[in-house]
């Protein structure tokens, strides 16, 4: 036992260390990057009826024998000439890959002033959202985002074929129309915030730990000191302030709902999602364009703004993750 706890205090020892030196690592790295300017990223356009029509025409090369080939060219070739009006409708193709940093809402600020410079209210975009949540913040920036489309009158469209739990659904919640697989999972309309905490364990081992701060709540819950009944009904309060305005957010935007039945922290199946009104549509992202290409409703557009990042910029983006703790849509 005795050998035990000198391991124990080793590894602790060790992880004090190695926390230690990713916090000076992590402020390192963050100046680095303020000092230096980010490498430009690039807008890519991808024009998907051509994608579907590829699809149509190899498929078609394999199934039909020369002569149903030639009769369907010619009367593809009959339809498109009797087109007299030209489309006008355009759709334009976001997608959103959440994480719990929120990380893919620099791509997505950029995609909609993009969209913003050319859109109008005849057109639409699609928003393929998948995301359980994360960092409050982030999030809640990400639903500003899309909120610039609503207040130019775009019609936006949230598509969710997996996952808009939490954050997800605090973003999905901005749209005009909202859609979902039926297996999709939505909801989680909640707040979380979650740590380790040593005290007792240094406290044993004669360990002292100094937290020195100015204001009374510049530090409220921490990983190695003595967390208070006072910290605690901070953070607690804090959390349900989250909570208070995540709820508010999602009246003011999806009037139907009945806030105090679905803002438990629970998550539902998108085909009782819509018994809920969380959702209103079960239909997958693919056949919602679908049924715009084959028709030839609308010209759509699939939109990706990347940017190559450096490698001191990805470390220092895991390094502060991994030394902060924050209030998450959970």
């Amino acid at each position: 036992m005795s050998l035990f706890l000198q391991y124990l205090f080793f590894l602790l020892k060790l992880a004090t260390v190695v926390f230690a030196i990713l916090m000076v690592a992590s402020a390192l790295f963050a100046m680095s990057r303020k000092t230096k300017e980010h490498t430009k990223g690039k807008l890519y356009v991808r024009p998907l009826n051509k994608k579907y029509q590829a699809f149509a025409d190899t498929l078609n090369a394999e199934i039909l024998t020369k002569a149903e080939r030639k009769k369907f060219v010619k009367e593809k070739k009959h339809q498109s000439k009797q087109q007299s009006k030209p489309i006008k409708k355009r759709i334009f193709v976001l997608n959103f890959q959440g994480d719990i940093k929120g990380s893919a809402v620099n791509g997505l600020r950029e995609e909609i002033t993009a969209i913003l410079q050319v859109a109008t209210p005849q057109d639409e975009v699609i928003l393929k959202l998948e995301s359980g949540g994360g960092m409050v913040s982030p999030y809640g920036l990400a639903a500003s985002q899309l909120q610039r489309l609503k207040d130019k009158g775009i019609p936006l469209t949230v598509s969710i074929d997996k996952i808009a739990a939490s954050g997800g659904y605090l973003m999905a919640c901005v749209a005009d129309k909202i859609l979902a697989a039926p297996f999709a999972i939505i909801g989680s309309i909640g707040v979380v915030a979650q740590l380790p905490n040593f005290h007792r364990f240094l406290k044993k081992k004669d360990i002292d730990f100094e937290l020195l701060t100015a204001g009374e709540y510049k530090r409220t819950l921490t990983i190695f000191g003595e967390n208070t009944q006072k910290a605690r009904a901070k953070t607690q309060g804090d959390l349900e302030e989250i909570h208070r305005l995540f709820k508010a957010f999602i009246e003011s935007n999806r009037k139907t709902v009945d806030i105090d039945q679905v803002a438990t922290g629970a998550h539902w199946l998108a085909k009782d999602a819509l018994v809920l009104r969380l959702v209103d549509e079960l239909i997958t992202s693919d056949d919602y364009l679908n049924q715009y290409a084959s028709n030839h409703q609308a010209n759509i557009y699939e939109l990706h703004y990347l940017t190559k990042k450096s490698v001191t910029e990805k470390l220092s983006e895991k390094l502060e993750l991994a030394s902060s703790h924050f209030a998450l849509f959970r």
